[in-house]
């Protein structure tokens, strides 16, 4: 098993808690999808994967997250990136002032400073061109001059450049035009055909399901429905809650309305 947690309960400060005995499992080559309402925990669920969660003031106070049976809880961010482990986080987050090109080599940072060659970097760098060829023709320009689509398919080949073995993608269509969205939903589909493992955490609850394998959809820090990415779409209360469907009509889970709790189980 790739990554594993294991009834995870996640605090901040001295408040209630925003994950509570949350597991999940996923296998290499894997996507799995993380939905959910706002405040719902699932970005809060990436960082505690990625070693974040100390700079948000949180903290795991039960369970265990484990990279490979290997537990990640007493190592920081920068050793998770070494096992492997990138982020795209909610916002892109590209550097704004840095060329296109330097934002990509920036993502290779961890892997020079272990010795990997500069002919492995620039295989890498030709690979996330290959993915994102839109991005060839503005290599030399600034990031920040990019529309919000070419700059989370930016932060997409910015993490890629690490060579990880799992990719943690937090809102990728967020503030993206619809036309843009579908190419990105193609790019992670292509990047998980190659062998990525993505956990995938998305507001468009249509494009999520289309692309995962299984998915989880969390409820006030809880796990409220698990299943196959199928089960889920055909399960009738994930179409009225989270889908919205009437006929064709559909909805992200941003429009959803709140679910009381315990109303889904």
């Amino acid at each position: 098993m790739l990554l594993q947690l294991s009834h995870v309960s996640v605090g901040y400060g001295s408040g209630s808690r925003a994950l509570s005995d949350i597991s999940l499992e996923m296998a290499s080559g894997e996507i799995v999808a993380l939905l959910g309402p706002n405040g719902s925990g699932k970005t809060t669920a990436l960082r505690a994967i990625s070693g974040l969660l100390q700079f948000h003031g949180g903290r795991i106070e039960e369970g265990q997250v484990t990279l490979r049976g290997l537990s990640l809880q007493r190592l920081d961010a920068a050793a998770r990136v070494r096992l492997g482990v990138a982020q795209v986080m909610e916002g892109r987050r590209v550097f704004a002032e840095m060329s296109v090109a330097d934002n990509l080599m920036s993502g290779a940072h961890t892997r020079a400073s272990r010795g990997a060659t500069r002919v492995a970097i620039e295989a890498s760098f030709d690979r996330v061109l290959g993915y994102f060829p839109l991005l060839k023709d503005r290599l030399a320009g600034a990031a920040g001059f990019l529309s919000g689509g070419e700059q989370q398919m930016l932060a997409i080949g910015r993490a890629l450049m690490a060579e990880p073995n799992l990719l943690l993608l937090d809102e990728p269509s967020l503030g993206v035009a619809p036309k843009v969205v579908a190419q990105i939903g193609e790019i992670v589909s292509h990047i998980n055909r190659d062998g990525m493992s993505i956990l995938l955490v998305e507001q468009n609850a249509s494009v999520a399901l289309d692309l995962c394998h299984h998915a989880l959809v969390l409820e006030s820090g809880h796990v409220a429905i698990s299943g196959s990415a199928s089960e889920l779409r055909d399960d009738p209360r994930v179409r009225e809650i989270y889908l919205g469907m009437a006929g064709a009509h559909r909805r992200s889970f941003r429009a959803a309305p709140p679910v009381a709790a315990g109303s889904i189980r």
